[in-house]
């Protein structure tokens, strides 16, 4: 590591999250993190990674970068990292944690409590991962060691924590967007600048190119829809080479632009007439909210906290695992007249603007 690397910001707020690559939790620790009156006092804490690399695989990073800290953590347990968040809360007068997921409830959650840290806030995105015996064991023993204010970020998650936990959490914070900035805007222009046929219907979806967020099931339910009809997906992973054989395979490669990494999304989500989240399991998704503030129609799989982040009057709720229903719901959303729009839902329940004067109120001013 270089010096830089090393260099750890004073901080009087630290969020902890388990990796620093772009996803839902990620950019909501940013979102909080910017929108803190004082950014100087901000730091964030990735358990995961190094700083090279983050930076290049997420340029959004660069305009935080000096308020990142990356601790490289290897697989598996490492109690040492409970030392190393202990000795760095100390030394830059750290009085409020953060924290996201489990991984970083273990080791700073404890780490905080050893340096007397008060205010100590965790964030529950999902609640898939509580139906595996030893993570909900290790989660109820980390939390009642911890005692952290415990949030839940949709109802459905409030009651998978009482579910599997025995805890019902303290508050329910939806996650937000700047609706600033995600907004509606020229769909022919936003398309120009996306390279995607003006003279066509797009359904668009983003995120990882992962097996959980069955974009496998996307192309599977294109085959079966009109060929005016492309999909347009935003993002990497691991599973892109495999997607994209598979639109091969189906021959339908003319019909699916594989975009990688989109740093403009508020054009992204401008240039479609539908987006879409084949996801497997959800939490709480920033996406929908997004292409809905941007005006546009959405439609989810109904896992996890997904239907919540829906406008009841202009979104459609997709059968999960089912390409069949997917192909017949979304062709009648690319051809539906709709009358009202979907950010008036998002302006109502999901501006960001909402949850930072929450977590803040739970800061005390911190």
């Amino acid at each position: 590591m270089t010096s830089k690397q090393n260099a750890h910001p004073a901080c009087s707020v630290a969020q902890v999250i388990q990796h620093l690559r772009p996803g839902g939790i990620e950019t909501m620790a940013l979102d909080l993190a910017n929108a803190t009156p004082d950014k100087d006092a901000t730091c964030l804490i990735s358990l995961e990674g190094d700083r090279h690399n983050a930076l290049l695989h997420w340029p959004r990073l660069n305009t935080f970068d000096g308020h990142l800290t990356f601790l490289n953590k290897g697989q598996g347990w490492k109690p040492s990292l409970i030392l190393k968040l202990y000795k760095l809360f100390k030394k830059n007068g750290v009085r409020a944690v953060h924290t996201h997921h489990i991984g970083p409830l273990l080791y700073a959650g404890i780490a905080a409590r050893l340096a007397n840290i008060d205010t100590i806030i965790h964030t529950e995105h999902d609640g898939w991962h509580l139906t595996a015996p030893r993570r909900r064991l290790l989660q109820k023993l980390v939390i009642r060691l911890v005692k952290p204010v415990l949030v839940a970020d949709a109802k459905l998650v409030a009651r998978n924590m009482e579910k599997y936990l025995g805890l019902s959490p303290d508050h329910v914070i939806y996650n937000g967007i700047d609706i600033s900035r995600f907004c509606p805007g020229d769909r022919t222009a936003a398309r120009q600048a996306m390279n995607l046929p003006l003279d066509k219907k797009v359904i668009g979806c983003a995120g990882r190119l992962e097996w959980v967020k069955g974009q496998d099931l996307l192309i599977d339910a294109l085959s079966a829809m009109p060929r005016n009809i492309h999909l347009a997906l935003a993002g990497d992973g691991s599973q892109r080479q495999a997607l994209m054989q598979k639109a091969k395979q189906l021959g339908l490669a003319d019909r699916i632009h594989f975009l990688g990494l989109v740093e403009d999304m508020p054009n992204f989500y401008r240039a479609l007439d539908v987006f879409s989240l084949p996801s497997r399991a959800e939490g709480y998704p920033l996406s929908s909210l997004e292409a809905q503030a941007c005006g546009i129609p959405t439609a989810v799989t109904d896992v996890g906290g997904a239907r919540e982040s829906l406008c009841p009057l202009t979104g459609t709720l997709l059968h999960p695992e089912s390409p069949a229903h997917m192909a017949k719901a979304l062709a009648w959303c690319c051809y539906a007249n709709l009358r009202i729009t979907p950010r008036d839902f998002v302006e109502e329940c999901g501006d960001a603007r909402r949850m930072h004067a929450a977590y803040a109120q739970l800061r005390g001013g911190i």
